[in-house]
């Protein structure tokens, strides 16, 4: 088993800060398509002459985490992928480990890095691998067949639980997720996107965790459920506009106000319609 058996997949969207540290941890004969999550022919030609193992693709505009991912993932030809953040950095030896674990010959369906020392699960005799309900979403090794039933990624999720998503599916049909400590792979974390748009980018994700906090819970439980479960992000987020708007504090109120905003579309059945303004 060799890199040629996998594809990495790279969602980016205004990451020209990151995107190089990111492949220049990848082996060069390792396939990797990136997905822009916009319609930067500048950005394709440039990542495709520098990187003769890359094959960006444009999405045309902001379509999301999960909807750019699973343009990459419906174009592997690989039997497994890997779905990597633009700003993670493979360890060295990241990829050589997977494979380790491949000739193993354990049954799974997603395997991710084992970064946390106390993740939960079920330890396997191989103390090294943990059995779990869920990966983090910016590293996750994806054996392919086993989305032959399921799909990909859920595309009503514009950003956040996404892979918890995908996760739960998979559990439902009783397959297997991991994580495995001989895999490091380093996540800055929250720096994907260029920090000139800081701002506008921490009101789209407070949008977007608010709303698909409450899908994933009304999808996977019930409705009534999901109510009792935001009602205190929404009293929270609703006194907490109205405190930040006494002291004039806007850059605090817009946070809370996006919160707010995020939780009624999501419990009104609307869709996750709110986007970064980044012009």
């Amino acid at each position: 088993m060799t890199n040629k058996a996998l594809t990495i997949i790279i969602t980016t969207f205004n990451s020209e800060d990151k995107i190089d540290t990111c492949l220049n941890a990848i082996d060069s004969d390792t396939k990797v398509i990136i997905v822009e999550n916009s319609d930067n022919l500048k950005f394709k030609t440039l990542i495709e002459k520098k990187y003769s193992n890359v094959e960006c693709m444009l999405s045309g505009s902001n379509i999301g985490y999960g909807s750019a991912n699973n343009i990459g993932l419906r174009s592997v030809k690989t039997k497994y992928s890997l779905i990597l953040n633009p700003d993670t950095i493979l360890d060295k030896e990241a990829l050589e480990n997977f494979f380790i674990f491949i000739k193993k010959k354990i049954d799974f369906a997603i395997l991710g890095p084992a970064q946390d020392k106390n993740q939960k699960g079920f330890v396997q005799n191989d103390l090294n691998l943990i059995e779990a309900n869920f990966v983090k979403g910016f590293a996750m090794f994806l054996n392919m067949e086993k989305f032959i039933e399921i799909g990909f990624f859920d595309e009503n999720f514009f950003l956040y639980l996404e892979e918890v998503d995908l996760c739960k599916r998979l559990k439902n049909i009783n397959e297997k997720i991991y994580l495995d400590r001989n895999i490091k792979i380093f996540h800055e974390g929250g720096k994907s996107v260029n920090t000139t748009f800081f701002n506008e980018v921490e009101l789209t994700r407070n949008w977007h965790w608010m709303w698909s906090l409450f899908y994933y819970n009304k999808k996977h439980y019930n409705y009534f459920y999901a109510i009792i479960l935001i009602f205190p992000n929404f009293i929270s987020a609703l006194s907490k506009s109205f405190f930040y708007s006494f002291f004039n504090n806007n850059k605090k109120k817009q946070i809370y106000l996006k919160r707010l905003s995020g939780i009624l579309s999501s419990v009104l059945g609307k869709p996750s319609w709110y986007r970064p303004k980044l012009d």
